[in-house]
């Protein structure tokens, strides 16, 4: 019987099931797809000779998170590799936003769209540089991140205190028009934000943007050289050389409750597979509570909180296999491994709001990954291996275009969302279509048949707003990974600190199932010495 088992080998799954085998703990995981990594995994699915990720595939997180440093990934193999640039933004007049490694470079970018942009983005930089390791380590660490919280009051006095805090809650398009002149600055903040599901005009999505800007110029969009499968198999890797089993194609439909206490994961085939210390389950919040654990173990409040339990957009992807490069009009934007493209500001605001009201996006805002450029290995020389996303609404009430999108996401529907895609990047890139040697539709019901915590095509378990975040996350007062059940854990991106490839939702589920076996072994020997010195004073 192992110490324990984990639901789902996706990143988060795995890094717990790391951290116990660490402890000691024998480990069982239990991954309902044909291969591990949920969201993090590669193929050359699009074309024989070009690697593609089928998901995620840049990884400022992962780059920054301690979590995934402190398991020395790179002894497994991980190799990263960077672009030359971190991320472009091209504009309809050929010149280019841009974001570099250094703040300096950065800075002399944005001053060539108006001048003492460079200085504002380098007194952000220098707030970064005080702030940056405190708000890193709250980020990773279990809720309340009590340390990194005293620290960060400290340092928030000296820098500024209740106007940087005002600056880091306003809306991205309120903290650009405050902070810059030129399009570039409060581009690179605006489309930084919308790598999650907050518009311009979203509270927070000032300070969100800001610590992508910050993150990407700190530790760039790194991606694991031969594919995104890379970092999935390092993991593996090391779990099982410490004794850990991975078992795919293996689906859990319940989690056994005895006397209050999770102690198996039941499979879709009939098997029982037993947990003597405690239950992972890196699954979404609305399949845990309700799905896999029977509602009756369940306190009526958090299956009402669940009921209003949001989820971030929907995703439609393609990838494509190109002969070329991409012929940007904008030339800079050839270097980097993440391209934006949007009619600026204004552009992303109406991008956002025709989803909230339901209407999928006649000129959607695309995230453009180059990932040859950002390594080599991913397809032949001369050519390219590329992708892009963007976002539709769950429930589609109509089309903002003129191809009709009801939602049903049929051949026909999947076809004409990729070539209203595609002809957006021709705008920026005209000849693009004309390099396209093969391409890859993944509309939302794909998405969630590959990796069931993609419910919709939702790619971060769950909304990034303000309003579902700290402690708040999934439901209010749940935003640390221990559940009504005992022994019983959230592992996954629907619990704090969120999404993102980084591990830390992992990491806290692991160190509280084993700050709990701790506290209930001494509690044990409490209760025995008690029961001991009852029975001598007797």
């Amino acid at each position: 019987m192992p110490d324990a088992v984990v639901i789902g080998a996706g990143p988060n799954g795995l890094v717990a099931a790391n951290l116990l085998a660490d402890a000691g703990w024998s480990v069982e995981v239990l991954e309902e797809q044909p291969e591990p990594g949920g969201a993090v995994r590669s193929d050359r699915g699009v074309h024989p000779e070009y690697i593609s990720d089928i998901f995620s595939a840049f990884y400022p997180l992962a780059a920054a998170s301690p979590v995934l440093a402190d398991l020395e990934l790179q002894q497994e193999g991980l190799i990263w590799s960077h672009a030359p640039r971190v991320l472009a933004h091209p504009l309809a007049d050929g010149r280019c936003g841009l974001l570099e490694r250094g703040g300096e470079e950065t800075a002399a970018g944005l001053d060539m769209f108006a001048a003492g942009d460079g200085a504002v983005w380098l007194a952000l930089c220098e707030t970064w540089n005080r702030m940056g390791p405190d708000i890193v380590n709250a980020l990773f660490t279990p809720f309340p991140p009590i340390r990194p919280a005293v620290r960060l009051a400290a340092r928030l006095r000296t820098a500024g205190g209740l106007r940087l805090a005002r600056s880091l809650l306003l809306p991205a398009r309120r903290l650009g028009e405050e902070q810059f002149r030129g399009e570039a600055g409060r581009l690179l903040i605006a489309g930084n934000a919308l790598h999650a599901d907050l518009a311009p005009e979203s509270a927070g999505s000032g300070g969100f943007g800001w610590l992508m800007s910050m993150l990407g110029q700190a530790y760039g969009f790194p991606v694991p050289v031969g594919g995104a499968g890379s970092l999935t198999s390092a993991l593996v890797t090391r779990l099982e050389r410490r004794g850990g089993v991975v078992r795919c194609n293996e689906r859990v439909s319940e989690v056994v409750v005895r006397a209050g206490r999770a102690v198996a994961a039941r499979t879709v085939g009939g098997e029982s597979v037993p947990a003597s210390r405690a239950v992972l389950a890196d699954v979404s919040a609305p399949a845990l509570y309700g799905g896999l654990v029977d509602a009756r173990y369940l306190p009526g409040t958090l299956l009402d909180d669940l009921v209003r339990f949001q989820w971030d957009f929907a995703t439609y992807k393609v990838d494509w296999a190109l002969s070329g490069p991409v012929p940007w009009t904008a030339q800079e934007a050839s270097t980097a491994g993440t391209v934006h493209l949007a009619d600026g500001v204004d552009g992303l605001t109406r991008f956002a709001a025709q989803i909230v009201t339901g209407h999928v996006p006649d000129r959607p805002f695309l995230l453009f990954g180059q990932m040859t450029t950002a390594d080599g290995t991913r397809s032949p020389a001369g050519t390219e291996s590329a992708w892009a996303y963007t976002h539709v609404p769950h429930r589609i009430r109509g089309d903002a275009g003129e191809d009709g999108l009801t939602g049903v996401w049929d051949l026909r529907e999947q076809e004409a969302m990729a070539d209203r895609m595609e002809n957006e990047v021709e705008r920026w890139a005209p000849g693009f279509r004309s390099r396209i040697r093969a391409r890859r539709l993944l509309a939302p019901p794909t998405l969630q048949t590959m990796d069931a915590n993609l419910h919709g095509g939702a790619i971060n378990n769950g909304t990034t707003a303000i309003h579902q975040q700290l402690v708040f996350r999934p439901t209010p007062g749940a935003g640390r990974p221990e559940t009504p059940v005992k022994g019983l854990f959230l592992a996954s991106a629907a619990a704090h600190p969120g999404g993102g490839v980084h591990g830390a939702p992992g990491a806290n589920a692991a160190r509280a199932a084993l700050r709990g076996r701790m506290s209930s072994a001494l509690l044990s020997r409490a209760h025995g010495a008690l029961n001991r010195r009852d029975r001598n004073t007797a």
